[in-house]
């Protein structure tokens, strides 16, 4: 609903030539070797975003690099690293709900749950925490239908005035993502 409210493309950030091995990865219990599943997808991802973006067309994605990197620490990951300068930085809405409705929809999903989603479950507070650590707009969509979030996500000033949003630039954090520069008021951006 985003990318054809926002004229975008919608951009998978699992490709869909990494889905057999996700499939297999999925199936075991490393972490690490899941996580870097992912990022390398990411990566791919990337590539195909900043294409998208050299041609003036806007993306979205339904993940990047926070959730990917806040689900794995909080499932026990500890690899360490340094992202490149060269991705693309986003505007990230974090959707979140009051427990029992997040519960009643996790419920309702019309796929299986995986064993790395029972996991998950049992450590919510930690990928909450984690995902402290990331500058992003949080959208409490509590009692909201699809096209009410929308409307919240779409009135949202990306450059972090709204209200409601995480004012610290996109991507300030020195090892996930690099700053996004703050301009003048009156200029616009690219």
């Amino acid at each position: 609903m985003l990318a054809a409210a926002r004229q975008a493309v919608l951009v998978a950030t699992v490709p869909l030539l990494y889905q057999p091995l996700r499939q297999a990865v999925d199936e075991r219990t490393n972490v690490e070797a899941r996580m870097c599943l992912y990022l390398s997808g990411l990566f791919i991802a990337a590539e195909e975003i900043q294409h998208h973006l050299d041609a003036g067309v806007p993306v979205v994605v339904e993940s990047y690099f926070a959730r990917c990197l806040a689900n794995h620490r909080a499932l026990g990951a500890r690899l360490g690293f340094t992202l490149p300068s060269w991705l693309p930085t986003p505007v990230t809405y974090h959707l979140v709900c009051d427990n029992d409705e997040r519960q009643l929809r996790v419920a309702g999903r019309n796929k299986p749950a995986s064993r790395w989603d029972s996991l998950i479950e049992t450590v919510t507070d930690r990928v909450t925490d984690a995902y402290a650590s990331f500058p992003m707009h949080r959208v409490d969509t509590t009692g909201r239908s699809p096209d009410e979030v929308l409307r919240v996500i779409m009135d949202t000033d990306t450059q972090g005035a709204h209200s409601h949003a995480d004012t610290e630039p996109v991507g300030a954090h020195p090892h996930i993502l690099p700053a996004v520069p703050r301009h003048v008021a009156g200029t616009c951006r690219p």
